[in-house]
């Protein structure tokens, strides 16, 4: 079986802010792109177009209806992907060391030509973050874009994994856990960054920002003013066009009016 290092260099991983992520699956698509179009050994798609179509993903987001208690329901949308843990389950029951874990940013590979299709760190994950390639026949999984990140021909804005470069609400966050001056340790600490599913004790370098209640709001934000009715009765143009509106059938106002 596969060894994990007693400790790495640095801890290469993502913050992900469930507060902000709009589940427009764009980092879905620029992981499946990049995998496919450029660096990256090809992702495989079965039957894409007919009725049941399949494929392989590193990245996909679930979303869910929660009703926090006391609050209103909410829908929250979750990114998943390989968290790149510290006491990886899928590299200790790799039978071929295809599976392992670098000592200098602790990113999880897998070695595709030792890599056997056996299965067994898909079924050790607890995260059901790895798949396996049906036309390959090996086990493919996040690599937080490794040959984007240490890639010196691409712009430095662009060395940052194609997930977080894509993402248009910013929800996305790459970094150094071991550097705690790091933009994603000091985001994890602001804002309470949590492990997924940590009784597990698997110790996942990336970390999820809970979502925000939306049921309150602070007075002392800076777009509260602007909240403010600007006039209790529009008068001109818009008043004339109120009182049009509210002869429409249909208006349940229009006695009032």
């Amino acid at each position: 079986m596969t060894q994990l290092p007693q400790s790495t260099e640095r801890k290469l991983g993502l913050v992900i802010d469930l507060d902000t992520c709009v589940g427009c699956h764009a980092c879905v698509i620029a992981c499946k792109g990049w995998n496919t179009e450029n660096y990256g050994a090809p992702l495989s798609d079965q039957r894409p177009y007919g009725d049941e179509p399949m494929g392989t993903f590193l990245n996909r987001v679930h979303s869910y209806e929660v009703q926090p208690e006391g609050g209103a329901a909410q829908t929250v949308h979750f990114p998943k992907s390989c968290l790149h843990c510290e006491d990886a389950p899928c590299v200790t029951v790799c039978p071929t060391g295809a599976s392992y874990k670098r000592v200098e940013d602790g990113i999880v590979l897998v070695n595709e030509s030792h890599c056997i299709g056996c299965g067994l760190c898909a079924w050790a994950c607890p995260y059901g973050a790895r798949e396996m390639d049906q036309a390959e026949g090996v086990m493919k999984k996040c690599t937080l874009c490794v040959d984007r990140i240490y890639n010196d021909t691409l712009p430095e804005e662009d060395r940052v994994p194609a997930c977080v470069r894509t993402c248009p609400a910013g929800a996305r966050h790459f970094g150094d856990f071991a550097d705690p001056e790091s933009n994603v340790s000091r985001l994890s600490a602001e804002r309470g960054g949590m492990d997924l599913m940590p009784e597990l004790g698997t110790a996942p370098v990336n970390k999820y920002l809970p979502p925000r209640p939306k049921d309150s709001w602070d007075e002392d934000s800076v777009l509260a003013p602007f909240l403010e009715p600007v006039v209790s009765d529009a008068g001109g143009f818009l008043g004339w066009l109120d009182k049009q509106l509210s002869r429409l059938p249909g208006d349940t106002h229009r006695e009032e009016r």
